[in-house]
């Protein structure tokens, strides 16, 4: 089991699950979690844009369009507060998530599952 002052900066999820390194996997699964939270908040903010500007002047698509961008907005504070509490209840506990919260080091996460999986024969 790792210990709390290992930081494992450049491990992937899939090495710290196959060495069974809890700590590394529960930093790595608050990271994406924020992550996908963020992105999908900055998704819905942009389809209730769409959706209000083609919404024709109807009082019912208007009043959906900004309800979605309200919520998105909602949840984009949510998550951006959820970075700063877990970032400073992590600290206190010898958790540092916020080195993991790199949009590049989860493409490189799904490179290697994806690559990992190519020789696994498909059902076709």
């Amino acid at each position: 089991m790792a210990s709390i002052g290992d930081s494992g900066g450049s491990k992937s999820i899939i090495d710290a699950a196959e060495n069974y390194e809890i700590l590394e996997i529960i930093n790595r699964g608050l990271a994406y979690a924020i992550i996908i939270a963020g992105l999908l908040s900055v998704i819905f903010i942009f389809v209730g844009g769409i959706s209000f500007i083609l919404s024709g002047g109807q009082e019912e698509k208007i009043k959906s369009a900004v309800s979605t961008i309200r919520y998105a907005i909602i949840g984009l504070i949510v998550t951006i507060l959820a970075t700063v509490i877990i970032g400073t209840v992590g600290k206190a506990m010898g958790l540092n998530i916020i080195e993991y919260i790199n949009f590049g080091d989860i493409i490189d996460t799904i490179t290697n599952i994806t690559s990992q999986t190519e020789g696994v024969p498909s059902l076709d």
